[in-house]
């Protein structure tokens, strides 16, 4: 027994010296940076471009070894503002975050939602993309002239379907496209889905005459020659897609949309940089640069209080072009 009992003590001594190393070697992430339970909410259904974010930014995050078993779940309704409404109510919950963009911030005023995106807390701005004018494969309109042609002589007979509610990027886009073509607003049909899944299977049924949506949504379906893109609202055309600016039709708008993350409020500053730190790992990592490759997106990574002030101020631009448009 006295013989044992010096290796067993070397043995436990060797055990202790040796565990932290062992145990964080290879992870991919700094000591105490991971955020066990954590949880990203997306506010619409299943297919839309805030469920692609979360599930392409989680997937990402497990594949460089950033934070381990991160869970995305749904909770749609009201143009994401259900989501924001249960993220502001987990107050102090630093586990929980939720994919966000531009149609929230648009929901939020047409919904007249009790709950703003200033009462959350900014973690990030991941990406900005163009929207794009789609149609089904077998659909009448070849081109953007025709479909044009048509929208200015019976708006009301033309739908438009978007995957945001009224004040979102898909409503926005059209809107903006119709006033410039000489078409008054209010006289739009615009028909509004949960999302672009909801949007595509619109799309595809012939429900709607067009669709207009982020590049990012469609990708497979248009490589697959399932949808027809018409036009794409960016400066310059998308490498990969056959399809003219609006202004080279004639139509005098530019728009891009963009997506992030937002956390509930009263973090403590530990819970929130935390988070912070996690995106920023993320974006900086190479499985992050291919998902936004893959995806058509582009970089637009900006976090915490520059985030907040770019969040106020979207969300005056919003209030603003609704005004402006008169919706």
């Amino acid at each position: 027994m006295r013989l044992r009992t010096p290796l067993a003590l070397l043995g436990a001594v060797l055990l202790v010296l040796l565990g932290p190393p062992l145990l964080t070697s290879g992870s991919g992430a700094e000591g105490g940076t991971q955020i066990p339970g954590l949880r990203f909410m997306v506010p619409n259904t299943p297919g839309g471009g805030y469920d692609i974010t979360a599930r392409t930014a989680a997937k990402s995050i497990e594949d460089a070894g950033l934070n381990h078993g991160v869970e995305v779940f749904n909770l749609p309704g009201a143009g994401g503002t259900v989501g924001l409404s249960r993220l502001v109510g987990e107050h102090g919950n630093g586990r929980l975050a939720m994919s966000m963009g531009l149609g929230v911030v648009g929901a939020v005023h047409t919904n007249h939602s009790p709950s703003t995106l200033a009462d959350t807390t900014p973690i990030a701005r991941l990406t900005e993309e163009p929207d794009i004018v789609v149609v089904a494969k077998d659909s009448e309109y070849r081109s953007f002239d025709q479909l044009l042609r048509d929208w200015k002589k019976k708006p009301g007979s033309v739908p438009v379907g978007g995957g945001s509610s009224p004040g979102g990027p898909d409503h926005l886009a059209p809107m903006l496209m119709a006033k410039a073509a000489g078409i008054a607003p209010k006289t739009v049909n615009y028909v509004p889905f949960d999302g672009g899944g909801e949007l595509l299977a619109s799309v595809l049924g012939g429900k709607v005459a067009f669709g207009v949506s982020g590049v990012g949504e469609y990708l497979d379906q248009i490589e697959a020659g399932e949808l027809r893109v018409l036009a794409v609202t960016s400066p310059e055309r998308i490498k990969g897609l056959d399809a003219p600016t609006l202004k080279e039709l004639g139509v005098d708008v530019e728009f891009t949309n963009w997506r992030g993350i937002v956390a509930p409020p009263g973090l403590s500053d530990t819970e929130r940089e935390k988070l912070i730190g996690l995106f920023t790992r993320l974006h900086d990592s190479e499985q992050w640069k291919e998902a936004l490759k893959r995806n058509g997106w582009a970089d637009a990574f900006m976090t915490g209080e520059r985030f907040g002030r770019f969040l106020d101020n979207e969300d005056k631009r919003v209030d603003m072009v609704l005004k402006e448009l008169g919706l």
